[in-house]
């Protein structure tokens, strides 16, 4: 198809028939220096997708739509690069948004995008040789039937009963997300004067939740998502006080 809104965007885009990781693949091709800002491979069909931690993110031909977007971020100082897969999320959350008013449409901290709180998107950001090249990675359930959904706790936009334009999606998706991030290499990295840490919090759902934080250690957080900080770790409030936490899977803990 053609991606006349996503190119107008800045999207140099590939698109090739099927792929194992399309982030795999776009990390070589910027490994070979072959990767500019806004290089974008997609494809319907991704075999071997990854996630978080390592897992495998697979999905029946043509039900989702796999993209992989190369951001030159060498005026984000590395502290500050936290940032690029939570504005990531929230560029996302505001894509999907626009095609789906009326539904409660957000970001879950780190990195996956929810319609009324079912996934409908991950994200996944990776360094590549080129330390000031990232590659950021989503996969969008789209035509994905109810029947298809892999858990009880995703969804689609068919099993809401609606058609993605994806070339809008992927426009709205690289605008918001580049605007973003040249926002906050312009501040220095400060995502408070940048309006990153602003833009993240409004579309975190997260935020006001009573959850359960699996930490790298091992051991498990439980409280009240309370606010990101300066860094963008999640504030939790647990019965021992506040913890910042800088990564962990979370749960939405709903009532029984």
């Amino acid at each position: 198809m053609a991606w006349e809104r996503a190119e107008a965007a800045g999207a140099r885009i590939v698109e090739v028939a099927s792929a194992g990781s399309t982030n795999a693949d776009l990390v070589a091709t910027a490994g070979r220096g072959e990767a500019g800002h806004l290089s974008v491979l997609l494809t319907r069909d991704q075999r071997a997708g990854r996630g978080r931690l390592d897992r495998v993110w697979q999905a029946p031909p043509g039900a989702s739509l796999a993209v992989s977007v190369a951001l030159r971020v060498d005026a984000i100082p590395l502290p500050a690069r936290g940032w690029i897969p939570l504005l990531a999320g929230a560029a996302m959350a505001s894509a999907v948004a626009a095609q789906l008013p009326g539904r409660g449409v957000g970001a879950k901290w780190p990195n996956d995008v929810l319609v009324d709180g079912r996934k409908i998107c991950g994200i996944l950001a990776e360094g590549t040789a080129d330390p000031a090249l990232v590659v950021v990675g989503s996969g969008i359930n789209t035509a994905m039937t109810p029947a298809e959904l892999p858990v009880p706790t995703a969804t689609s936009f068919a099993a809401l009963g609606a058609t993605c334009d994806d070339d809008r999606l992927l426009a709205d998706y690289v605008r918001h997300l580049a605007e973003a991030l040249t926002s906050l290499g312009a501040a220095h990295g400060d995502a408070v004067a940048s309006g990153a840490h602003a833009v993240v919090s409004r579309a975190c759902v997260t935020l006001g939740q009573e959850v359960a934080v699996s930490l790298p250690d091992g051991s498990v957080a439980r409280g009240r998502a309370e606010a990101l900080d300066p860094a963008g770790r999640l504030v939790v409030r647990t019965a021992d006080g506040a913890l910042a936490v800088s990564a962990g899977d979370v749960v939405h803990v709903r009532p029984v």
